[in-house]
């Protein structure tokens, strides 16, 4: 197993973690709200924590397939990490701030992050998965 694998499976283990953590926050928050429910973005950070968690065992399990040099993966994966990593911290900050829409202001957050967020996961991906391509269906 190689560096990027392990790094990638350490990525879901520690998202599982943060998963189960945002949980107890989750639950602290619905047990002091008089609605019982937690702030959205508390909530999405739980979920998508445990999203990106099993997201990275896939992406675990297609590097083990790539034709690509440690160097390149491990830039492929590192940048991969980065933004879901920030994504992931974002969403718990918004829930601690009680913001209702990210959206609802254009700023950097919700116009060049967001572009680099769609170029880096996308592109990070998608190599990943052309790799897994070309070594399983495009070679000989």
């Amino acid at each position: 197993m190689n560096l990027a694998i392990k790094i990638t499976l350490f990525a879901s283990g520690i998202y599982l973690l943060l998963g189960m953590v945002i949980g107890i926050v989750k639950y602290q928050k619905m047990l002091n709200s008089p609605e019982h429910q937690a702030p959205f973005y508390i909530d999405t950070a739980h979920r998508a924590s445990f999203l990106y968690s099993f997201a990275m065992l896939v992406v675990a399990k297609l590097l083990e397939y790539s034709p690509y040099s440690l160097n390149l993966q491990l830039t492929v994966v590192s940048v991969l990490l980065l933004f879901v990593t920030l994504t992931i911290v974002g969403y718990v900050i918004h829930g601690f701030i009680k913001t209702e829409n990210m959206f609802s202001k254009r700023n950097f957050t919700t116009t060049w992050f967001m572009y680099l967020l769609i170029i880096g996961e996308i592109g990070s991906l998608g190599l990943i998965v052309f790799g897994f391509v070309e070594t399983q269906f495009l070679q000989n």
